[in-house]
């Protein structure tokens, strides 16, 4: 009954994940349209177009589109794939782009070129028994649906995003078991034009407006978990939080009330989706805030009735918050997220604080909250890395970070905790969600291809390629003993 464990379990998910619009490129191949990703170059203008500050509806001249070529895995799929399975992955998870289906995303018809690329990649993934993980929306919103309706400011928003997630379901539901419905859904109230297409206008009352979009969001989301349940009753379908514990700077109470607030600001997403109603905490938010979310009388039935089955999140780093002014003057760079510098941890090169044991604490802290399975669906090490001569990358660096969290994950798992997963961000060197560069890299296989788009995009094996796939192959035993 209380047997130490000796692995990670029999049929634990090992693998990899990625991003349509940072891995695909052929960004208008095949009758694909474009999308909100397409319009963020790299440069002084990226930030402001992500945040939602300055309108992006076509490209530019002048300005470099990193996701108009990305990796070129849309023509090279069968390679990376092959290199997925020679590590041994159980499972790779990757996004389809809403607009290679529905090209304006409001279509009558379904683009089949597109539809039939997805079935494509899922047979090559199913023919080395590699389970697809599928986000049906990352960070990924026709532009069409941008300027006619203003994102998902538009309650109509929910009905096109219905019809992709039925058309996706009908079309895939023999091949994708494991299915999210939004990326890191409470990116939207940080980074409103990639999370949710929404460009935000001067004299707006930005508060009310995202969180209308929220509630928009959230809506669909349970409205996709309805059809997939219907449509696939094998499958499993799950949200996806941005998460990593917020600690308070001291014992101070009042540190400890803010960190708590702001864990809550990404949790309200999650207690909706996961226990089908909007939490006491938020209502009060919205009282005081003066925030009046416009709903329709079967949103809450909706809502309560089609919770996801699991909770999928990214974990990169934890958070630390003060109340004392001083204290929040020295605060880290590099993540969308601010936070105050942990004095006990250290940080990688873009800023972003290195906490293994974090994860152990955001994986018991989503169990005991929700009390379903989890998914780590991202982790991983942005870092410059170097080709040598000898055609190889010495990442210790990474394998050093990796093998810290892995230790954690296999605490949490000896916890008690139900974890479905793991899928490390990036298994091969993709474009930067955040920077858009391509030389802050997670993968475990290089790709030969600069920030201004140069290069070969030839692949090479890193050292971490071999030690994952030592990892993959006992099962993580060496963490259990």
């Amino acid at each position: 009954m209380f047997e130490k464990l000796t692995s990670f379990p029999e049929n634990f998910l090992w693998g990899g994940a990625t991003a349509a619009n940072q891995l695909e490129g052929a960004y208008l191949e095949a009758g694909k349209g474009l999308t909100t990703v397409d319009l963020i170059p790299v440069g002084p203008n990226r930030f402001p177009i992500a945040m939602g500050n300055l309108d992006s509806f076509e490209p530019k001249e002048g300005e470099f589109y990193p996701s108009h070529e990305a990796i070129d895995f849309y023509h090279r799929y069968k390679e990376d794939i092959a290199l997925f399975a020679e590590m041994g992955f159980k499972c790779f998870r990757l996004s389809i782009a809403w607009a290679r289906i529905f090209p304006n995303g409001d279509d009558v018809e379904p683009n089949e070129a597109g539809l039939q690329f997805y079935d494509d990649v899922f047979d090559e993934l199913l023919k080395y028994n590699i389970e697809p993980v599928v986000t049906i929306c990352h960070f990924d919103v026709p532009v069409h649906l941008v300027k006619t309706y203003g994102g998902w400011k538009n309650r109509k928003m929910i009905e096109f995003f219905e019809t992709y997630a039925k058309t996706l379901f009908n079309r895939y539901k023999d091949k994708v078991k494991y299915w999210m419905t939004f990326n890191e859904i409470n990116m939207l109230l940080h980074l409103p034009y990639i999370g949710a297409g929404i460009v935000l206008q001067e004299g707006e009352d930005k508060q009310q407006i995202l969180y209308q979009a929220a509630h928009h969001e959230l809506v669909a989301s349970a409205l996709a978990v309805k059809a997939c349940h219907e449509i696939i009753p094998s499958a499993k379908i799950g949200c996806m939080l941005a998460a990593g514990t917020v600690y308070p700077y001291t014992s101070n109470p009042d540190d400890v009330w803010k960190a708590m607030e702001q864990d809550r600001e990404s949790f309200f997403f999650i207690d909706v989706q996961s226990k089908g109603a909007y939490p006491g905490y938020t209502k009060r938010f919205f009282r005081e805030h003066g925030i009046h979310i416009e709903m329709q009388p079967e949103d809450a039935d909706i809502l309560m009735q089609n919770t996801v089955d699991y909770i999928g999140f990214s974990y990169y780093a934890s958070r630390c918050t003060s109340t004392d002014p001083e204290i929040l003057k020295d605060s880290t760079e590099g993540n969308v997220f601010g936070s105050v510098k942990n004095p006990y941890l250290d940080a990688s090169e873009w800023g972003w604080t290195i906490d293994p044991k974090g994860l152990r604490i955001t994986c018991n802290q989503l169990h005991d909250r929700y009390g379903k399975p989890l998914f780590i669906v991202e982790n991983g090490l942005g870092a410059t890395d170097v080709l040598l001569d000898n055609n190889t990358v010495e990442d210790d660096y990474r394998i050093d970070y990796l093998d810290r969290h892995f230790a954690e994950m296999a605490e949490a798992i000896q916890d008690g905790v139900e974890i479905i997963g793991y899928t490390s961000w990036g298994p091969i060197d993709l474009v930067s969600a955040g920077t858009g560069e391509m030389k802050k890299r997670y993968g475990y296989i290089y790709v030969d291809r600069n920030n201004d788009g140069s290069g070969s995009l030839k692949r090479v094996k890193k050292k971490s390629f071999h030690w994952y796939k030592e990892i993959i192959a006992n099962q993580g035993a060496q963490y259990f003993k």
